[in-house]
């Protein structure tokens, strides 16, 4: 079932996104404080929020996600004495997709490829994200997954 921890599920091959991925996001406008993402990261208990901005460059309107700070990135950034900094200052790269349906071997080699731990699941860039998926997700299936 997606979003949740199992015992048992599909082995990592023959899995997919939606059924590793966590449903729902926290999202924060770009210029939310380092102190307010903390917040949010530590009353969820989640690893990483969703930058929402303009996108006008897609022709969307309205806010759309183009980045993520990750728990590793705000910790960096606080360790650095970088305590004034915004959540567009500290999204550590550009918002990559990944499709519910897509095999989560495509998630794993999109994650190594641009070196993040998180991704965003939506249908399409311009659609609303249904939700993210991290190295830790991937982990569950390749534990818990049926050989």
């Amino acid at each position: 079932m997606p979003g949740t921890t199992s015992l048992t599920g599909p082995s990592f091959e023959h899995a997919t996104v939606a059924d590793a991925m966590r449903v729902g996001i926290l999202t924060c406008p770009a210029d939310t404080s380092l102190r307010a993402i903390a917040e949010m990261m530590a009353s969820y208990r989640v690893h990483a929020v969703i930058v929402e901005g303009a996108r006008s460059e897609l022709g969307a309107s309205g806010a759309q996600p183009w980045g993520i700070v990750s728990d590793a990135e705000l910790v960096l950034a606080a360790a650095g004495g970088r305590l004034q900094a915004t959540a567009g200052e500290l999204a550590g790269s550009g918002a990559i997709f990944v499709n519910p349906a897509d095999e989560l071997k495509h998630a794993a080699e999109l994650m190594g490829k641009h070196g993040v731990s998180h991704l965003i699941v939506s249908a399409t860039p311009t659609a609303r994200p249904v939700g993210i998926i991290s190295t830790l997700d991937l982990a569950g299936v390749l534990a818990w997954g049926k050989g």
